[in-house]
């Protein structure tokens, strides 16, 4: 079950989100850092990653393209922190007319639990709660392609 809250700190607004899924902590991980496996599930359902591109080092580069009936969009950031299995940090920046607008922070956690993964999401750094939110509809609706996607379907 996922669980967001979406409540202002230190001054800032936070989107956190706690996922389990059931598959252990290495392939949870690989899913978001694999290109190939990453681009089978990215993006809200409904959508398509036709563009996905990780340079998986601290300080390289990722960008994605998820496109569907409203168009495409194009999201690209910055590798802060990779611990595999367990965390991963980047920054975060939709594009628009060629420019990357106002950039964020995404922290993932990936714990042990049982045979399972619970994934913990800190997005922060929004300009206004309803960025956030539309977020949090983003990444929820996401998560539930990453489970399908875990599940084989």
């Amino acid at each position: 079950m996922a669980r967001a809250d979406a409540a202002p700190a230190a001054n800032e607004l936070v989107l956190r989100i706690e996922r389990e899924f059931k598959a252990p902590p290495e392939r949870v991980f690989a899913a978001f850092t694999d290109p190939k496996l990453f681009a089978q599930w990215w993006g809200p359902e409904g959508m398509a990653c036709p563009v996905c591109e990780i340079d998986l080092r601290v300080g390289g580069k990722w960008r994605t393209c998820v496109r569907g009936t409203m168009g495409e969009h194009w999201v690209s950031g910055v590798y802060r922190e990779i611990a595999p299995p367990r965390r991963l940090a980047f920054t975060w920046a939709w594009e628009e007319n060629g420019a990357r607008g106002h950039e964020t922070v995404v922290e993932l956690e990936f714990l042990p639990a049982g045979r399972n993964t619970r994934v913990v999401l800190n997005h922060r750094g929004f300009e206004t709660a309803d960025s956030r939110d539309r977020h949090t509809h983003g990444w929820t609706s996401s998560f539930v392609c990453l489970d399908q996607h875990l599940q084989g379907g």
